[in-house]
This record gives structure tokens, sequence and C-alpha cells, in this order.
């Protein structure tokens, strides 16, 4: 399961960041002969053809063009729509993402692009050129994780098909960042760069035999944890919704306690995701405001991310008044795309605003950390824990020539004072530092996280 933890995110993603279009009621049909044509992200690297026929993904670098998905359906993809702004300016938009992608007509089909010119092969060596350069061109924290990647520019030339995932997968893991990845099902190559890290840090309060060092021993923690939380802390009396993301249930009858499992898949449609999030959060805030609960624990531990707006959704339901969350900007050549804020306001009939713990660990990662950006600065907000990963770019999904992607930081995202967290995570003060994993909690089947944030709620009126 740890193996996976990444992967599943950067899989659902490269769906995510593909461009993708559906009409209701409220969104008038594009005909597609208006748009027919070649279309540029920029700051993404994307190029799409729309044609009469089968539209085209392209992924475009320095070093060239690589063919993403060449039955491009568009319908079919993230709940993001377009909107045609004039007859050289696209907007996808999706409720769900926090930022537009915006598109610009290219007059002429893209240099890169001609039928001639794509790259489409094993060639090692053009595949660590397409690699190296995709990196070179679009990630976002060279600098923040201490790399230099020019240096590593000529390795190409020693580069053959034995040794190429070896090299191109000891230099990603030199990022150390969990949203940066290689994946080639068909050879089955999996690499995350952010994995070494996560599991020095897992590990740090284990000995011995509990040392996390494959998917059965993290298995049996990770299970042992949260059949705990259930049947010791809520006494096997709580709700799970439907998606399995959402369990509340009351640690005592003052204490009511949140495990937000995941930012995403709540519905199985995106365009209906946040409609059936709202429903569950309805009847959980319900539940709190006819228990009378005057304390609260709000749980992101195991949550490894989804969608940024999942995320502000739910932190609407604690929020006192509204406040500006984070900002969000992409990396565009030696500069950044314009800057998008993000604003959370108190939504739903009841907001819980009394005092809240909130529980964060190394395995809260991408969406699940802007969460604890949206609710970081409230003054009757306390974190408790261990600092979240660190990964809060939306990941970046280009193709190499010979069919792999990889996943890369392409986004700047800072708190609502411009404080940037990428690499170090949001985390407790020293006194309310606890381990998600430690030797004593499997032993004595308990949870410290739990049992610190119960004992300052205690102490407190």
């Amino acid at each position: 399961m740890i193996l996976d933890f990444f992967k599943k995110y950067f899989l659902v993603l490269i769906m995510v960041f593909l461009i993708g279009c559906k009409s209701d009621d409220d969104t008038p049909v594009i005909e597609e002969d208006t748009i027919n044509g070649f279309w540029l992200a920029e700051d993404k690297g994307y190029v799409i053809e729309f044609t009469d026929d089968q539209d085209i993904l392209y992924n475009v670098n320095t070093s060239g063009c690589s063919i993403a998905d060449d039955n491009f359906k568009i319908e079919e993809l993230a709940g993001l729509q377009l909107e045609v702004l004039n007859n050289n300016e696209l907007i996808g938009r999706s409720e769900l993402i926090a930022s537009d992608i915006k598109f610009i007509r290219l007059e002429n089909q893209n240099e890169f692009c001609l039928a001639d010119q794509i790259s489409e092969t094993d060639d090692p060596k053009v595949n660590y050129d397409h690699f190296w350069n995709i990196f070179n061109d679009y990630y976002a924290f060279f600098e923040t994780r201490n790399v230099d990647w020019s240096q590593y520019e000529d390795l190409g030339e020693q580069v053959t098909s034995e040794n190429f995932y070896q090299i191109i997968g000891e230099l990603v893991l030199l990022l150390n960042d969990g949203h940066v990845a290689i994946d080639d099902e068909e050879n089955n190559i999996s690499i995350d760069a952010g994995l070494p890290n996560l599991l020095e840090r897992l590990n740090a309060g284990l000995t011995g035999d509990l040392i996390i060092d494959s998917d059965e021993t993290y298995n049996v923690l990770y299970n042992q944890r949260l059949e705990i939380i259930g049947l010791k802390y809520l006494g096997g009396e709580y709700k799970l919704d439907e998606s399995g993301n959402i369990a509340w249930g009351m640690i005592n009858n003052n204490v009511g306690y949140i495990n937000v499992l995941g930012m995403q898949g709540y519905s199985d449609d995106e365009s209906t995701e946040l409609q059936v999030l709202n429903i569950v959060l309805d009847e959980m805030m319900d539940d709190f405001k006819n228990s009378g609960v005057s304390k609260l624990i709000i749980d992101v531990r195991f949550n490894g991310g989804g969608y940024d707006m999942v995320s502000v959704e739910i932190a609407s339901r604690f929020m006192d008044q509204e406040r500006s969350a984070f900002s969000k900007k992409a990396r565009l050549g030696d500069s950044f795309t314009e800057t998008t804020s993000v604003s959370v306001s108190p939504k739903g009939d009841f907001q819980y605003t009394d005092e809240i713990i909130l529980l964060t660990s190394p395995l809260t990662a991408s969406a699940a950390e802007i969460f604890t950006l949206c609710l970081k600065d409230l003054s009757y907000v306390t974190i408790v824990g261990d600092n979240t990963n660190g990964v809060f770019s939306d990941i970046l999904v280009h193709a190499l020539p010979n069919g792999a992607f990889v996943g890369l930081s392409n986004e700047i995202y800072s708190d609502a004072q411009g404080v940037i967290y990428e690499s170090i995570g949001v985390g407790p003060l020293e006194v309310n530092r606890v381990p998600l994993f430690a030797n004593d909690d499997y032993l004595e089947e308990k949870d410290s996280g739990i049992d610190k944030a119960v004992e300052i709620l205690s102490n407190r009126n």
C-alpha cells in the first residue's frame, strides 16, 4: 500500500490535467469546428489539436514533441469545461481545480509537432533529452530542492536501453519530491521520488521489526491504527460516507472526531463531486450540531490528497468568516503565470468554530495540505502531529517518446501571508509534535496523536 501511495494520485492526475469538456443546461455547447486547429497551454507544455475526427494531445518541451493521446476525448476527462474567450483564446475551468488553464490558438502547427518531427521512439538518448528538458522547462523547485539540474544535461551520452530507467530514476530521487514520478506500465516501472524520504519520516518513531520496509509492515501498522481509532476511541459507533472518504463520531460526550481520508472520489462523476460531498457534509455537521459537541478533532493524517476545491469545501464548514486561504502560480519559462488567490467562506446551515485540533502527518499530502493551509491560521485551531508531506503543487504530467509518463511539480503555493511550505510542510509547535507511528502505540494499542489532542482540549475551557 505504501508503495502505491503516490502512484495512485499520480495516475489520477494524469486524467485531471488533461483538458476535458462537458455541457449542461447552463453551459453553451462548443461547436468543434469553431475551435479546430492547434491550441497551446504554454505553462503546461500542452498542445491540443482539435479536428472533425480524432483530437490529439501533444506534450512539448525544448527537445521536441510527444503524443500523449492520439484519440483525445475531451468529454470524458476530469469535469473541466471549455469556454471560448475569443477566436484565439480558450479557458479550461473546473469547479474542482483552483486555477484555470489558458489555451492560445497557434497560427501554424507547432514547429515541434509536425508529422515528421514527433518523437515516438524507444531510443534511450532521445528519451533522455525529452526527460531532462521537461524538467528543465517546467519544474518549479530546483532551488528549493537544492539540485543543479544543468549539470546533468549531458548525462544522456551515457544512457543505454539497459540503464535508462536507472539513470533517470537516480536523478528524480535527487529532487526528493513526492509529486515527482516516473511510470511506465508496459515495462513495470514505477519510481516515486518522494518515497525514500517518506519512509524515513514514517520510521522515525519505530524500531526493530516494526520499521517499515515493505507493504506488509506498513499495512499492519495502518490497519491496526484505523481499527484502534474505530473501536477504542469511537467505541465502534461512527458513520462512514458511501465513498469511504469521511468517518465521524464521538470520542466522548464533549469531543467529536472527523477522519478525512481523501479529497476526491465522493462521486463517480466529477461533475457531481462537490454536490455529493456537500450532502455528506450537511449530514455530518447536523450530527455534530445535534450532539452539542464543544470540541472537535479533525484527522487528516492518512489523507494523500485529491482536488483542491474539495479541501476548500470541507474547510468552509469550519470558517467563522471569509478568509484568504492560499495563492498559487505556475512556472512559465523564467517567470510565472498570474497568481490565483483563493478565499474560503462559511458554508452550510451550521459551521463549527469552537476549539479544533487538526491532526497531520507525513502522509498528509497535496490537497490535504491545502486543507491545512485553510485552517492553520484560525485562532481556534491547533495542529498536533507531524509536518505534512510538503508537496502542494498540482502534478504536471508529460509523456516521453517511449510512452512512459513523468509527473512533476509545476506550481508554487503560498499561504495567506505569502509563506511557501513546499518541501517543508505545515506542522505543529514542537510541544505538540507526535509521530504518526511509534512502537509504544503499536504495542499498547493506542493512538498518541488522539491522546495528545484530547489532553489539550481537556485543559481548555
